[in-house]
């Protein structure tokens, strides 16, 4: 087991905060969960990429297959929240056909726990 492969060079678009996982408009219940648990909301989107991108190299990636379209991959982090609470967050990538660096395609707090953090 180990890390993202090629995490460093992650693609994280801001619309899947903006528009999906801290949109209470488009998921009440995912934007509720982030605010509740780590304080952030809709406007605090690049507060909570620059979280996952720091936290993404120290923890393990689990291979999930591959879906018709690329390798899957799923990463349970603890990251830090705004209101400084800790909480756990489900991560999942795709390294598309033809491509060879990740890119997130969904993100929610989880009560799941963090798999192997690999900085200690």
């Amino acid at each position: 087991m180990s890390v993202l492969p090629q995490a460093d060079r992650a693609i994280i678009p801001i619309e899947k905060f903006t528009k999906y996982s801290l949109s209470p408009e488009r998921d009440f219940n995912k934007a509720t969960a982030f605010q509740i648990a780590l304080g952030y909301t809709i406007e605090d989107s690049d507060m909570l990429i620059s979280e996952i991108r720091r936290n993404i190299l120290n923890f393990i990636a689990t291979p999930k297959g591959h879906n018709g379209h690329g390798k899957t991959f799923e990463c349970i982090m603890s990251i830090a929240g705004k209101n400084g609470n800790q909480a756990n967050i489900l991560t999942s990538w795709i390294i598309d056909d033809g491509m060879d660096f990740p890119r997130l395609t969904n993100c929610y707090v989880t009560k799941k726990k963090a798999r192997g953090c690999v900085c200690c």
